[in-house]
């Protein structure tokens, strides 16, 4: 919660001429947080200056802590959501947050709407090498929905059958970014990058063989891509992929605005 001391000085600022209002906005966006219990401080002005509101990261926190959390955020977001939350977390949330949903491939829960619609244009196409990259594909997915962009999804087109991808060039061609999630040896963005006119980011998996090291031979392989306009995020993000992604397609919307304005 914005700290009302702090506050009413900007506002009196405001009042008397010293502060513009521009000026006042700018300083806004770094003055809002809102403690829960001892253990968090809620961003609740992250979406003023990034666009995207603050997201819950699961691991290393109680389910109590999780739902206290929550309950604070919801009464300023419509979409308040938690990644990487186990199916037994979820189990002990759903007896203390009301409405709470849970997108089980993508371990994510939250507080949704009950429509949510698309805020933004452009379409983010969504490829996974293979069924086991779903996980942190449906990741991305789930994350760039609840953001209010448009996902298309194209699962299990991994470079050992090739085919598979040549013959739904259409998604490919149809988005205005893509996110390219494979493990193994990671070769799936640098193909698709060679056929796409747009950004490719491409998320290594931590799938593969003892060789794969954990997802680190994929994440060499797109880093070292021969391929021109591929993005890397780190091992098993997509999360991070899907935030990225939103921020290409809301510096266009806004450049679009700009033009239009003259």
């Amino acid at each position: 919660m914005t700290q009302p001391e702090a506050l009413r000085s900007l506002l009196e600022a405001v009042a008397n001429g010293k502060v513009t209002p521009d000026m006042a906005l700018d300083s806004l966006k770094n003055l809002a947080y809102e403690p829960v219990g001892e253990f968090a401080k809620i961003d609740n002005h992250r979406t003023l200056r990034t666009g995207f509101p603050e997201v819950i990261w699961g691991p290393g926190k109680t389910p109590e802590q999780i739902a206290q959390i929550i309950e604070v955020m919801r009464l300023r977001n419509p979409v308040v959501m938690a990644t990487r939350i186990e199916p037994a977390v979820y189990a002990a949330l759903q007896s203390q947050v009301k409405d709470l949903q849970y997108y089980g491939l993508a371990k994510i829960c939250a507080i949704v709407p009950s429509v949510i619609e698309p805020q933004f244009e452009g379409i983010i196409g969504i490829l996974s090498a293979g069924t086991a990259d779903l996980p942190v594909a449906e990741e991305a997915a789930v994350t760039a929905e609840l953001s209010g962009f448009r996902v298309q999804r194209l699962w299990d087109v991994g470079v050992a059958g090739i085919h598979r991808l040549l013959s739904n060039r259409h998604i490919i061609e149809s988005a205005s970014v893509l996110i390219v999630v494979a493990g193994m040896e990671g070769a799936l963005p640098s193909v698709v990058a060679g056929l796409a006119s747009c950004p490719v980011i491409a998320v290594p998996t931590s799938i593969g063989y003892g060789a794969s090291f954990g997802g680190l031979a994929p994440l060499l392989t797109m880093l070292n891509s021969c391929a021109a306009g591929v993005g890397v995020v780190n091992i098993d993000n997509g999360f991070g992929a899907a935030v990225l992604a939103g921020q290409i397609l809301r510096t266009a919307e806004k450049l679009s605005r700009n033009r239009e304005l003259g």
